[in-house]
């Protein structure tokens, strides 16, 4: 599973004019899904996320998780994150998990978030066409990897 997590002062998602989720401070993930992934990696991820220190204290250093500031999150699935451009024009999405598999795991995830202390788990909706809008805070932009996070 590959997360691509924005620090922000509020994100929302909305489908056809219709917003579907809204949060204020806190984070928006945008989850791709690989094959062959499990709810062990949605687990790690969760874990990583509400714990890491995103947020300043007092004299601005990183030091606060979402779970200290009492965060929200925006959950979006992002299959391009899978994407691989590294031939010809058009990228190439074979390692993203068939949608029958990675909807559960995207679901998965943001249940975990909320289980592990999230006060507001907002989300989007699976394989839609989404307006994602993102109020960047900082900005503070992070690359999580599965893989990269167990190696």
């Amino acid at each position: 599973m590959r997360v691509l997590l924005q620090r922000v002062s509020q994100g929302s998602v909305t489908v056809d004019g219709d917003t579907l989720g809204q949060i204020s401070l806190g984070y928006v993930l945008l989850v791709g899904v690989g094959q062959g992934d499990t709810r062990a990696e949605a687990d790690r991820l969760a874990e990583k996320i509400v714990n890491l220190r995103l947020f300043p204290d007092d004299r601005g250093r990183f030091d606060r998780s979402l779970l200290d500031v009492v965060g929200d999150a925006l959950v979006v699935s992002q299959f391009t994150l899978f994407g691989d451009a590294r031939k010809g024009r058009r990228p190439s999405f074979i390692h993203a998990a068939d949608p029958a598999d990675a909807e559960p795991l995207v679901d998965y995830f943001a249940e975990r978030l909320k289980a592990l202390g999230v006060r507001h788990v907002a989300t989007g909706r699976f394989a839609a066409m989404m307006d994602v809008e993102i109020h960047n805070d900082g900005p503070v932009t992070l690359w999580l990897d599965s893989a990269e996070l167990s190696a």
